[in-house]
């Protein structure tokens, strides 16, 4: 009886930590999203030819997200029947935003104006001994385009 209790707390803290942190998280990616809106990402190899660029320059953003007790428990549910893991789908999601986001952010800091040819990686790392994954990894790259000054042309 006692580790039931002990599993419902977890899962109680799990979810409610984990749902308070995932949209304050979501809340951060919207905003920055709309800060970032002028600096295209473009997934084309080819770069924009409308104008000429100063400079190219490999760019990146890299983050990890580690996955909440209760999205972990919902995921092993989810291996017992098959199917898509939704708990999960979100965490992806908000690793992938997060990671162009932060490449968009030091392409900025570049003066770049574009960022083209964009990739990104995912990786899951930290598995526990049960080859559960503990954390993801995503990183984004790309070629942001430096616009050549007035005075340079």
């Amino acid at each position: 009886m006692a580790d039931l209790i002990v599993l419902a707390v977890f899962l109680t803290v799990g979810y409610v930590f984990g749902r308070i942190a995932e949209t304050r998280h979501y809340k951060s990616i919207k905003e920055r999203e709309q800060q970032y809106r002028y600096l295209p990402a473009i997934s084309s190899r080819i770069p924009p030819v409308s104008q000429p660029a100063d400079a190219s320059i490999l760019v990146t953003g890299s983050v990890v997200i580690s996955v909440d007790y209760f999205k972990r428990f919902l995921a092993s549910l989810r291996t017992l029947i098959g199917g898509r893991v939704i708990s999960y789908e979100s965490l992806l999601d908000r690793a992938r935003r997060e990671a162009i986001l932060r490449m968009k952010q030091q392409a900025e800091s570049f003066g770049a104006d574009k960022v083209f040819n964009i990739k990104l990686e995912t990786a899951s790392i930290s598995k526990n001994a049960k080859g559960k994954i503990g954390s993801i990894e995503v990183l984004a790259y790309g070629t942001a385009l430096v616009p050549v000054e007035p005075d340079k042309r």
